[in-house]
């Protein structure tokens, strides 16, 4: 065997599905021979966004592995992998490397140096038979503590060289749940039952962990109420009577209401990073966080006390123990009627926006069609950054787990796509749609191709108002001398050149049908976009008064 059927074998045996990729990699060939199929997308950066769609939507279950080829491709992987590692997203990263000797030579792209920040762990093979065993320590990686790319570069002159097979057998790493210790749980019940009005913020950690039934039944033990990060939405359906939605940049008004007021907050399963695109937390509270990670405790905001663990774990733990003091469980009789009033009062107020009847259409009406036309728990949903997802966030209610693919900590444009590829990979009889701009559009929208190539059909929705919306604040005189934020085209034409179906629609009550003809294509094997021109608007829930 040579090296790459030594790796090769080894994703075999950990089930691997798939290896995605572009353009090029010794591994697609060995990977081959063993019945796994590559995924070639048009660009490198893509196929890590799909990788991490992928990755998200099986919450880690299944490996997702992604490899390119040295120099320019792992150059090009670089955008990818650092929106990964702000995900929190387990990517196994196999890219090639120059042969050995050759990698520190000016100007070689050595995968292992460069790396090192945006990976939780960043290594090299130097010698054949090692692969084995750095191969188990990568994996093991992948599943064990906080979610990040693990990244392992192979030199192609390794991958070329021939061995005996390995006589020990291949050990697959297993998944460890790690848990608090008694007394920290008994401290944490203690304070949350002591709070008049504490509110819980989940995190995508509840996500990785698939705790999301624990996080409920301690929500309705306890009594209270729930709102996510935007990594985090759908850790907790959003149709729940005690769900107050999702807490980024632009929300509903349940989120303020209940932050203003609450004097405990627990953070579970969050980071809790400081971010431009998610709701800072009030600091004068008492807060509680819960992680897997012991480097997100205090790192943003002061903590009154720390709990490193496994989310679905501790979770388990602070139900079994809340239990035991149940007596002591405030009733909070009205809650969930305060919280449907003031979500109720949130939506007559942003009705006439939603149901806006305009030419060019309104994006909030292109979010309303969405919502009456998608089915919650048959649908996994996501967004692009920018407008499209401070538009669609606050009012798209996710209900079953996994089914929203949520980021907000960096917001790479054109990321939601291969999202949206990789989710579809994952849960092929879902219905997967993905929002987006057009400025996104044109950072990845050949990428339609491997929707059609790889029979991956998904439904885009790409909102054209011909400007890089938001933007024109940022450089006004650019703007007003140069005409900077503007931009130009039309994209359904583009998809239906690659394959697709395509539309184009210009009047709001042609939507709905259009939306519905678009998830017909769908069903029926085909990816669709549909193009919408709408006009700019600035006004953002949470952010602006109507």
């Amino acid at each position: 065997m040579n090296g790459a059927q030594v790796i090769a074998s080894i994703l075999k045996q950990e089930g691997v599905k798939q290896i995605i990729g572009f353009p090029n990699s010794e591994l697609f060939d060995a990977s081959a021979e063993l019945d796994i199929p590559p995924i070639i997308t048009r660009s490198q950066r893509v196929a890590v966004n799909i990788a991490e769609g992928y990755a998200r939507t099986t919450a880690g279950q299944e490996l997702a592995v992604v490899t390119v080829q040295y120099g320019p491709g792992a150059e090009s992987s670089f955008g990818g992998i650092a929106q990964a590692y702000n995900d929190r997203a387990p990517i196994l990263f196999l890219p090639t490397g120059y042969p050995r000797g050759a990698e520190n030579v000016t100007p070689n792209f050595e995968s292992r140096r460069n790396y090192h920040h945006v990976t939780k762990w960043c290594e090299a093979v130097s010698r054949l038979e090692d692969l084995p065993k750095l191969m188990h320590a990568a994996i093991s990686r992948v599943r064990n503590g906080m979610p990040a790319p693990v990244l392992l570069e192979l030199p192609v002159d390794i991958l070329a060289e021939s061995r005996q097979p390995p006589s020990d057998a291949y050990q697959s790493p297993r998944r460890s749940r790690p848990q608090a210790n008694h007394a920290e749980i008994s401290e944490l019940v203690s304070t949350v039952l002591a709070a008049k009005h504490p509110v819980i913020v989940a995190g995508q950690g509840v996500l990785a962990a698939s705790a999301s039934r624990e996080l409920i039944e301690i929500a309705e033990l306890l009594r209270i109420p729930v709102m996510t990060t935007p990594n985090g939405k759908s850790a907790f359906p959003e149709t729940h009577p005690l769900s107050l939605g999702t807490a980024g940049r632009s929300r509903p008004a349940t989120v303020d209401h209940f932050l203003e007021r609450a004097d405990v907050i627990l953070a579970i399963g969050s980071s809790l990073t400081r971010s431009h695109y998610i709701l800072p937390l009030p600091e004068d509270r008492v807060l509680l966080q819960v992680s897997i990670d012991e480097g997100d405790l205090g790192k943003d905001y002061p903590i009154a006390q720390g709990v490193v663990g496994d989310a679905k774990a501790v979770l388990k733990q602070i139900f079994t123990l809340a239990q035991e003091h149940r007596a002591l469980i405030p009733q909070r009789a009205g809650l969930e009627t305060e919280i449907a009033d003031v979500y109720a009062r949130f939506m007559e107020q942003w009705m006439p926006l939603l149901t806006a009847d305009t030419a060019p259409i309104s994006p909030y009406r292109v979010v309303w069609e969405m919502m009456q036309v998608l089915d919650p728990e048959t649908s996994i949903v996501t967004h692009d950054a920018g407008n499209p997802r401070d538009q669609f966030c606050p009012f798209y209610r996710a209900g079953r787990p996994g089914s929203y693919i949520g980021w907000g900590k960096t917001t790479q444009l054109g990321s939601g796509l291969g999202f949206a590829l990789g989710a579809k990979l994952a849960r092929p009889e879902a219905t997967v749609v993905n929002l987006m701009g057009e400025a996104a559009f044109g950072m990845v929208g050949f990428d339609l191709e491997t929707a059609v190539r790889c029979n991956l059909p998904i439904l885009t929705v790409v909102m054209r108002n011909n400007v890089l919306g938001g933007y024109a604040a940022s450089m006004p005189v650019a703007t007003q001398k140069y005409g900077a934020n503007r931009m130009s085209g039309g994209y359904a034409p583009v998809a239906m050149a690659l394959g697709c179906y395509g539309e184009c629609v210009t009047d709001p009550g042609q939507l709905h049908g259009a939306l519905l003809r678009g998830l017909s294509r769908v069903t029926a094997g085909q990816a669709a976009l549909i193009e919408v021109v709408t006009h700019e608007e600035p006004r953002l829930p949470g952010l602006a008064r109507l």
